[in-house]
């Protein structure tokens, strides 16, 4: 990473929906951090093939604390987004104030591309954590692409990378259970957790249950009680927002949750055996 003089900039998004509140907007902190093409290139995991070795473009780092909007429905657009760190969602806002979640940004994604067609952007960009972001002006973008071809048919793979991923969403949505989608979200936030080079096993859920209810077209309750009965069922473990995977092939194929009744005798069946196991080790 290089660096340049750091500088604050005092940031005011403006926000067409009704629900906006004091934290959502304000300090912007940008300066500090700047990557050049090769370092933006591996975030993005465009394949080593392609020559990025140009130290003299660089693109600036911006970071927006939890709760801040990185962009608004109807702002104008100018920059896309590479999420460095940290954790986001994209969402949907009606003339109500709710909420329809569309997605959630992590480490290595790119975001923003809504705003190509129009100009401006079709959905809002929220920090669920703290983030640090890498800016891509999109005319910066469409400049380098006739410099470095190679480059901008990665960009383009990128972006059909993240298109493919909401189609893989909306077909799971219109095929799957209740109790199936939730454990494919979770089979996913367990891939992506890899591939940003975290464990898989165990990790943490930045966002609530209402908004993993709102991207899987579930309710709180149904989410709540789905994992409450992975759980209870052995295929994860659920300490408040922390969440182990215990079987991960039993998620991958899940169509249905067996009933209530059988998910009972299950669980008193696996108690028997641990304390049989316990007994015949304490006799040992």
């Amino acid at each position: 990473m290089l660096s340049s003089p750091p500088s604050e900039i005092r940031t005011e998004f403006s926000n067409p929906a009704s629900h906006s509140s004091p934290h959502e907007t304000g300090w912007q902190r940008q300066g500090k951090l700047w990557s050049n093409l090769k370092e933006l290139g591996d975030l993005l995991r465009i394949p080593s093939a392609v020559s990025l070795a140009d130290d003299e473009l660089l693109f600036q780092h911006v970071q927006f604390k939890t709760g801040q909007r990185v962009h608004t429905i109807g702002q104008p657009f100018d920059s896309l987004y590479v999420v460095h760190s940290g954790f986001l969602k994209t969402v949907l806002i009606d003339e109500f104030g709710n909420e329809q979640v569309l997605s959630f940004p992590m480490k290595g994604d790119l975001f923003g591309v809504d705003g190509i067609h129009t100009r401006h952007h079709a959905s809002e960009a929220v920090a669920l954590s703290n983030c640090d972001l890498i800016l891509l002006p999109f005319k910066k973008l469409t400049a380098l692409g006739r410099t470095h071809a190679e480059f901008e048919h990665a960009m383009y793979s990128v972006m059909s990378r993240e298109l493919v991923r909401e189609q893989s969403m909306v077909s799971m949505l219109g095929a799957l259970s209740a109790e199936a989608r939730v454990a494919r979200f979770l089979v996913s936030l367990s891939d992506r957790y890899a591939d940003m080079g975290y464990s898989s096993k165990l990790f943490n859920l930045r966002m609530t249950r209402h908004e993993i209810g709102s991207y899987l077209g579930l309710t709180l309750e149904t989410v709540s009680r789905t994992l409450s009965a992975f759980n209870e069922i052995g295929l994860i473990s659920v300490d408040q927002r922390s969440i182990g995977i215990k079987d991960i092939d039993s998620l991958k194929t899940l169509r249905r949750l067996p009933p209530s009744s059988s998910r009972a005798k299950q669980l008193a069946a696996r108690k028997q055996k641990a304390a049989g196991v316990t007994q015949l080790a304490a006799s040992a």
